[in-house]
């Protein structure tokens, strides 16, 4: 082999696959941004809802690995009738604040109880799109319209 030429599987010279190198920079940068990022608390304020069987769950901060524990938490604890998740305050959710929320619909769904998003800002919403679990999910505006719903 030549000096300054590489193999890998085959593959004897960077130069001959460009694109497949600016790939894989693409995938580390990706991988470094992701990890870089900050682990912020996410805080979770729980509210009555304007009539009896309505709770609301305001959140503030991401929906992610680092914290989803305690989300579930709350929503597993809840028994109302009508559960609304007031999103407004939550840059985003990864992977497994996005589990956490299929989760929330599956077991309210199950026992018969309704669960409705308030504020989901377009990053988060196009993450549940992505996911193709955003069907799942009744979006509100605000909390008084998803209150109406309920």
């Amino acid at each position: 082999m030549k000096k300054g030429s590489i193999s890998i599987r085959g593959v004897r010279r960077q130069s001959e696959y460009p694109k497949i190198n600016t790939v894989l920079m693409m995938a580390l940068s990706f991988a470094v941004n992701i990890s870089s990022m900050p682990d912020q608390p996410l805080q979770i304020e729980e509210l009555p809802g304007s009539r009896e069987g309505i709770r609301i769950l305001r959140l503030s901060g991401p929906l992610s690995l680092t914290n989803v524990f305690g989300f579930q938490a709350k929503v597993r604890a809840d028994t109302s009738r009508g559960l609304i998740l007031d999103f407004t305050a939550v840059p985003l959710a990864d992977s497994a604040g996005i589990g956490a929320l299929v989760g929330a619909y599956v077991s309210r769904q199950k026992d018969g109880r309704s669960l409705g998003l308030v504020g989901v800002n377009q990053r988060i919403h196009q993450a549940l799109e992505v996911t193709r679990v955003d069907n799942f999910f009744r979006f509100f505006g605000t909390v008084e319209e998803a209150e109406q719903a309920a």
